[in-house]
């Protein structure tokens, strides 16, 4: 880069693709983000007016918005085909979804004239990142309507947002149209469609996908394959699948092993994850994350094992984070250990002072065992960062619309139905004696 830009300097006449050339070089490396805004400015103090590739250059740069906004600005007032050139348009629409504001990008979507299969899955992606499924869902379905054919692309930006909704119908169309385009080869459209198939519940049909010897498997779906092994509680399956992977030398990455350790902790394999572990970080050299911890935590506590967690996380080469005390502390809730229940919340305070659950949750501590003035304390502490926590709620999507549920919510136009039929429940799980302290989480 030193000699690219030596000879730039040194040119006697630079035109706008000259400029262009710099630019996107510096873009290119990531890093040297002031540079391309410098160099931007340089431009137009010379003379030179950015054009449709200078826009599009540096709008994966714009990560505030404000940089964005001015050269939204910019492309109306120059006129520079914002109304037909999907480059333009489909940067723009990236550019505010990166940026939380999703319903601006539509704005810009509406407006344009002239809307390919780009434009099209650009706006789709950008409802997904926000977590807007079923708006990408209703897009994707218009897209159709309108006669614009889905490519590779537009399929794997959909399919998180089916998956997310487990709609199973849904995701087995666009499987099924995969195959029709002669797209059922192709690596990432079949990891997403694993991914899907596992966050639906079909553990066959991920497997189904994976089994699939017509495709090139890379590390993404090896992880997905044994994270789905590991969610529907198949956990000596993930090990199978973990050990075959080693053995084609294939090496394990963060993801990988987080995947391969959670089916261990769902399956109990306790013996079987700290060996993992072991293998991970020696013979693999596996740096443990706070992701990876938490898992080992997780699992040492699951098991009735809490002094050695506690002691995992004492011995931890970096501070440890809130999924780390979180899963300590859901382990203490399980065995009932007091004590370790009020360290984990502590640390949960000092790490995540404002978090309000956290306060909540010591503060119903405190009171079951009758310390009534460290009630007060942080009810007091609570008021002073004026904290309040927000409910908690579930949600079920039924014929494409989506029914909400919070505490003790009375405001469904069944919820007399609704909460009979959880009477009912209760009284089944208590019969059968499946969880004998029941009624503590009622």
């Amino acid at each position: 880069m030193d000699d690219a830009r030596k000879v730039f300097d040194e040119m006697p006449m630079r035109s706008v693709a000259s400029w262009n050339s710099m630019i996107s070089e510096y873009a290119n490396l990531g890093s040297r983000e002031g540079e391309v805004w410098k160099l931007v400015k340089e431009m137009q103090a010379e003379g030179m007016k950015p054009d449709a590739f200078t826009i599009c250059t540096v709008f994966p740069l714009c990560w505030s918005g404000v940089h964005g906004r001015e050269i939204h600005g910019y492309v109306v007032r120059r006129n520079l085909g914002l109304d037909s050139d999907f480059h333009v348009g489909s940067c723009l629409i990236n550019m505010y979804s990166k940026v939380k504001r999703v319903d601006i990008g539509r704005q810009v979507f509406e407006r344009m004239v002239f809307k390919n299969v780009v434009i099209w899955t650009a706006m789709i992606n950008g409802y997904v990142e926000n977590g807007e499924f079923e708006e990408a869902l209703d897009l994707f379905r218009m897209m159709q309507q309108h006669g614009i054919l889905p490519n590779k692309v537009s399929l794997i930006s959909v399919l998180p947002a089916i998956g997310s909704l487990a709609r199973l119908v849904e995701g087995k169309q666009v499987h099924a149209f995969a195959v029709r385009m002669e797209l059922n080869h192709e690596t990432s459209l079949n990891n997403a469609l694993i991914d899907m198939y596992s966050k639906c519940g079909r553990l066959d049909g991920a497997k189904c996908v994976f089994d699939d010897e017509s495709w090139c498997k890379d590390a993404i779906s090896w992880s997905s394959m044994i994270s789905c092994y590991g969610i529907h509680g198949k956990g000596e399956e993930a090990v199978i699948l973990f050990n075959r992977m080693c053995s084609l030398g294939i090496k394990p990455d963060h993801i990988i092993s987080v995947g391969i350790l959670s089916a261990c902790v769902r399956a109990g394999l306790v013996s079987v994850g700290l060996d993992i572990y072991n293998s991970l970080v020696k013979n693999h050299g596996v740096v443990p994350t706070v992701e990876i911890c938490s898992c080992m935590v997780d699992m040492l506590g699951r098991a009735g094992r809490l002094p050695a967690a506690l002691d995992f996380i004492e011995s931890m080469p970096h501070a440890c984070g809130s999924s780390v005390w979180g899963a300590l502390l859901d382990s203490s809730l399980i065995h009932n250990k007091s004590e370790m229940q009020d360290l984990a919340y502590r640390a949960l305070l000092q790490l995540e002072p404002e978090n309000p659950s956290n306060y909540v949750s010591l503060s119903n501590l405190s009171a079951s065992s009758g310390r009534w003035d460290a009630v007060v304390e942080l009810r007091r502490r609570m008021k002073e960062k004026g904290l309040k926590k927000v409910p908690g709620w579930s949600s079920i999507s039924i014929n494409r619309g989506v029914h909400s549920f919070f505490v003790a919510d009375k405001s469904h136009s069944y919820s007399d139905m609704i909460y009979a039929m959880l009477d009912n429940l209760s009284l089944a799980i208590k019969e059968a004696g499946c969880l004998s302290n029941f009624d503590n989480f009622t």
